[in-house]
């Protein structure tokens, strides 16, 4: 089985990494952080490089790309720890190209590729603890027109998006939903996430609402999937450049007249580090590659892809700040920043305890050790 990437995806690779190493420094970053969390200029920029509309089909305007050009462009955008949420408006994009009706697909695809829109997957409530099937928003239809009524948390940039793809209840069954944000009866309220990015509270009060689909939990297992996927090539990014930043700083720092990366002990622990990120590029591979199988086998393999991957966060978060020392805590220093977005992302669609408990649901009786 060949694992090489193509000259195709390797220039897609080289163009966003240009892109994060000339258009995305640590000062621009920090400066968008500081004006919110999220730079329209930049998502502008990103919509000129045709990264919108990737995973869209030509017909609405995109590229038609598969999840290992996801991959490659988010493992680019993770090394520049990029705050602007395209991963979350492809997950809308890919639920409205496959559930939703020609009407909504048409009205929504082309803008959503070309960048002119945004839309982002409203489905977090409070109690909820990753369980996609916990839902207390209420869907009701009267006239032939649908309403949401409801609470959602931690929405992606949910008071700059123009729509809300929302699960809710009608009934007893589990659908989703189009809401646009400038409806009656919406109400976001932003705020800055751990990383510096942006996210928000939205309350839905009889908002009028466009049907997606009324197989909703099926639809929001997939999203969930994708967007597990999408959180592990952003970790491997992200990690690759913690672990560079690291290695940096332990060839210039000395101690008692010598660089401290000359120290055994401290070797040692770059070398687990290393590991840990070569592990989890492994096993991101697995997880995009399983994207396309039946739901039983993908659900698997992403809960095992998250469960090493959430460790791996961790311990190469945790240990760039012990090996730095007091300047990897301080905001001006770009470590202290890498940790606070491995944390977050490790708890993304999931923390590494509750795709445990994933894994462990899918194992066999004997888990293959006695058979």
């Amino acid at each position: 089985m060949d694992f090489d990437f193509s000259d195709e995806q390797q220039q897609l690779r080289e163009a966003v990494h240009k892109w994060v190493d000339k258009g995305y420094g640590f000062e621009r970053r920090r400066a968008i952080v500081a004006a919110g969390g999220y730079d329209a200029a930049a998502y502008g920029e990103l919509a000129e490089l045709g990264l919108t509309g990737l995973c869209i089909d030509a017909q609405h305007g995109g590229l038609g790309l598969g999840p290992i050009e996801a991959m490659v462009v988010l493992e680019e955008l993770g090394r520049g720890m990029v705050l602007e949420p395209l991963a979350a408006i492809w997950l809308a994009a890919h639920v409205l190209q496959a559930q939703a009706p020609a009407e909504l697909q048409n009205a929504w695809l082309p803008r959503l590729a070309d960048g002119q829109a945004l839309a982002v997957l409203a489905h977090i409530e409070r109690g909820g603890r990753y369980r996609l099937e916990h839902c207390r928003t209420q869907a009701h239809l009267d006239g032939g027109q649908w309403s949401i009524s409801g609470h959602k948390s931690v929405v992606p940039v949910g008071d700059r998006v123009d729509a809300y793809i929302v699960p809710a209840l009608a009934g007893q069954t589990l659908g989703l939903w189009l809401v646009e944000r400038q409806a009656r009866g919406v109400q976001a309220q932003g705020y800055l996430t751990q990383d510096g990015g942006r996210a928000a509270e939205v309350q839905f009060e009889h908002s009028p609402a466009q049907l997606v689909t009324l197989e909703g939990l099926e639809a929001l297992q997939r999203m969930a999937d994708i967007g597990s996927a999408s959180v592990c090539a952003q970790a491997v990014g992200l990690m690759e450049r913690t672990l560079a930043l690291t290695v940096e700083y332990m060839n210039t720092r000395k101690q008692f007249g010598v660089p401290i990366a000359s120290f055994q002990a401290l070797r040692h622990r770059v070398a687990d580090m290393k590991m840990q990120l070569e592990l989890s590029r492994s096993m991101s591979y697995y997880a995009s590659l399983k994207l396309g199988a039946p739901s039983p086998e993908r659900r698997q393999a992403i809960a095992r892809a998250r469960y090493q991957i959430g460790g791996a966060m961790r311990f190469i978060g945790q240990s760039a700040v012990q090996l730095h020392g007091g300047i990897g805590v301080t905001d001006e220093y770009i470590v202290s920043h890498c940790f606070k977005s491995l944390t977050q992302l490790e708890m993304t669609f999931g923390d590494t305890l509750h795709h445990l408990g994933e894994v462990s649901q899918r194992m066999q009786d004997t888990a293959g050790v006695f058979a």
